[in-house]
């Protein structure tokens, strides 16, 4: 049965529901920072509810319960006496854990407008987590008026088993079929069987027995005596075959292991305490949001991404969210290095834009992926993973000395350096380009791969295969720790090929892409080998992994911090003299938190560690200005403007791994913190704190068996480091 209801859902019998309120769901043109979505993710399940908890979605919006790529929960709306409860707060716990939102009723009237109920005397509290595919609920109802009340609260829900990919705004012509709703007393069960023949199923349950369930909704009827609490649960499981009633007992025994799995990842990381409390709060909020989007998979703790749009597996992203973070908890990078080594592309596939050796670009398990609507189901399309998965692996080595995990990795980094070799050097130059393989695959397969971010200067686009900048310079990393890896473990000579290569690329990059009257780099070469004469913050990456002559670095550093390109916020993709600037585009004028973390990791090579402090202030600036003071995916390139902050892009991913990784790395940038495993050395080279920092602690600093706690203080003009403790024969090293 359906009961009618303002919120409820249409019957699972047509083929598409119709969107619930309007004025409360946000259409493909909107912008999420209309709503501030809330967020919880575990494993492969996350969820976004808005503010008062509810999910109130529809076409374009993001809200739902999502699990491996499809949306199990489309609507979840709550009321009291059919009106929607009034927003007190909504908290996010510090380790994300569970969100807790506070409501409470407005004037409540009856049929002939006579106010039965005021306003704020009955109290809601929803406390929600995620945990094995399931959602988690406890709804408190209290009464603190002085008199017994009478109050039913509604909740109406719907499952429209929707591919993440159409959430995301991609039309389908066909779509699976719905199956009755299977209700029980205190459950029921909603399925889809999808064109891939999958059923996929939500099952809700809920403690007391409701008075009633209906298809799309379930109400209780309430008499709460003065001060009194109803505890209501509720549990929203993806896939669910067994009925399940939840209890007390089984919310709170879920919320325990929940909370001990967070503190168990989150234990291994360094621990960061300053002098600004704003900053303590956006690098606990950083460090909460790396280890919620941490999955654990059979190789080791891998960083999903990011929420919505992004909650599965990236290899370009993870790798990078992995260097970032080495210094801070190394089993990262073991983690990701092990779970692409395990998905590396064995043969050639045109369709999944697949070739021997190359790593990961984005795995997607839903229904459209599943039938090949998208080519996302394991797809390789990204020319920048395999340079990268050998760069990191020699990170990984020179941080934590490990030369056993190394040893496993050796046949896939040799099978990613002939990648590189037989495969991404398509016309024989020396430069490594792209071009996809198939027409479905993407048109630009490097970080900034919308369709329009390479282009020339006066605004065309450029036609491939393109050979961009900064995958020169990540080539010549993976040359670089291809030789300290073979260096180790041999043989020798294997490791002297690679670093007269490393030696010869550096050369050719420097004779073709630097141009003097840019001041910079050009963004890429096209397929004429003609240089997109465009100054953009790919130059930086340049400077992040050494392929840049000392000389032309402090040109790059000038053009990157110019008022053209840095905004105040941060460093723009692209300068604001270009013929395709923008600052509310995605890639061409906007302003990457991880992009200027790189940025930031490449002027601290060079000694530019004043300009990486300036980097650090700006999005630092920027984050005070946010809510739960968490970095998005990006946000728009607007001049900063005193007294005002920054202007948000509409759809940014948030949390997303690499910005929550990037105050982590540029803290190291700032402080030229780096390890020597072999001597048990950890050393801050020429340490520099911004502006808004006056004293760092780091804690639990590990460097082979041993640890350290280290103060690093501002004294005068100069920055000094003080050892509080160390366990094992760990030593320091700081030179000024």
């Amino acid at each position: 049965m359906s009961i009618a209801s303002a919120g409820s859902k249409p019957n699972p019998e047509q083929q598409r529901p119709s969107a619930p309120i309007a004025q409360f769901f946000i259409p493909a043109a909107a912008s999420l920072q209309e709503r501030r979505p809330r967020t919880l993710k575990h494993a492969d399940t996350f969820a976004v509810f808005d503010h008062n908890g509810d999910v109130l979605s529809g076409p374009g919006s993001p809200e739902g319960l999502f699990h491996r790529d499809t949306r199990y929960l489309s609507h979840l709306y709550l009321t009291i006496n059919g009106k929607r409860p009034m927003l007190l707060s909504s908290i996010l716990r510090d380790d994300n854990a569970t969100l807790t939102c506070d409501l409470t009723n407005p004037d409540l009237f009856d049929d002939t407008e006579k106010l039965v109920l005021g306003h704020d005397l009955i109290h809601l509290r929803r406390s929600r987590f995620l945990w094995n595919a399931r959602c988690h609920e406890r709804l408190s109802v209290r009464n603190y008026d002085d008199r017994p009340q009478h109050v039913r609260i509604e909740i109406a829900f719907w499952a429209d088993f929707a591919d993440l990919f159409e959430v995301r705004g991609t039309a389908r012509a066909r779509r699976g079929r719905y199956l009755p709703a299977i209700i029980e007393q205190d459950s029921i069960l909603l399925s889809y069987v999808g064109l891939d023949n999958r059923k996929r199923s939500t099952r809700l349950s809920f403690d007391p027995q409701p008075d009633e369930l209906g298809s799309d909704l379930v109400y209780y009827d309430l008499h709460l005596a003065p001060h009194e609490t109803r505890p209501l649960f509720i549990e929203i499981g993806c896939d669910e075959t067994e009925g399940h009633r939840p209890n007390h007992r089984s919310f709170f025994l879920a919320l325990r292991d929940a909370r001990r799995a967070l503190r168990a990842s989150s234990s291994r990381a360094a621990s960061i305490v300053t002098s600004n409390d704003i900053f303590n709060e956006m690098a606990r909020r950083s460090v909460s949001d790396l280890y919620m989007l941490i999955t654990d998979t059979p190789e080791g703790p891998y960083p999903y991404a990011g929420i919505p749009w992004f909650s599965t597996v990236f290899g370009r992203d993870a790798i990078i969210t992995a260097l970032q973070t080495l210094w801070l908890d190394p089993e990262i990078a073991r983690g990701v290095l092990g779970h692409l080594a395990a998905n590396q592309a064995m043969e050639m596939d045109p369709a999944s834009d697949a070739e021997p050796g190359k790593i990961l670009h984005e795995v997607r398990s839903g229904e459209m992926a599943e039938l090949g609507e998208v080519p996302f189901r394991r797809y390789y399309g990204s020319i920048d993973s395999t340079p990268l998965f050998v760069m990191l692996a020699g990170e990984y080595l020179k941080r934590t000395g490990d030369l056993a995990m190394i040893r496993r990795l050796l046949p896939h980094i040799e099978a990613a350096l002939t990648w590189i070799d037989e495969h991404g050097d398509r016309d024989g130059d020396g430069f490594v380009e792209y071009g996809r393989l198939t027409e479905e695959g993407l048109i630009n397969q490097a970080w900034k791969d919308s369709y329009d971010s390479v282009f020339h200067a006066d605004g065309t686009l450029a036609k491939g295969p393109i050979a961009i900048a900064e995958v020169q310079a990540y080539v010549y990393g993976a040359w670089q720790a291809g030789e300290e890896i073979f260096r180790v473990l041999g043989p020798p000579e294997r490791a002297a090929r690679l670093l007269a290569r490393a030696e010869g690329l550096r050369r050719a990059f420097d004779i073709s892409f630097f141009d003097e009257e840019l001041g910079t780099y050009v963004l890429a070469l096209d397929g004429d080998k003609r240089p997109c004469r465009v100054r953009s913050s790919n130059a930086g990456h340049a400077l992040f992994t050494g392929i840049a002559y000392p000389e032309r670095a402090k040109l790059v550093v000038r053009t990157l911090m110019s008022a053209s390109s840095f905004c105040g916020w941060g460093i723009r993709t692209i300068a604001s003299t270009e013929a395709r600037y923008n600052p509310m585009s995605y890639h061409n004028g906007s302003i990457w938190p991880h992009d200027n973390a790189i940025i930031a990791s490449g002027f601290s090579r060079y000694g530019y560690r004043r300009e990486a402090a300036r980097i650090f202030e700006g999005l630092f600036a920027a984050a005070t200005y946010i809510d739960l003071r968490r970095l998005p995916e990006l946000f728009c390139g607007m001049p900063r403007q005193r007294a005002h902050g920054p202007t948000f892009y509409p759809v940014a991913c948030s949390p997303q791994a690499w910005a929550a990784a990037a105050p982590l790395s540029l803290l190291q940038s700032c402080l030229g913190l780096h390890f020597g495993p072999e001597a048990l050395q950890i050393s801050f080279n020429e340490p520099q704190l911004p502006a808004f920092l006056d004293e760092v602690t780091l804690r639990h600093l590990l460097i082979g068996d041993g640890s350290a706690d280290v103060a690093i203080r501002r004294s005068g003009r100069h920055v000094v480091v003080d050892v509080l403790d160390r366990k094992g024969k760990v030593h320091l090293l700081t030179t000024v």
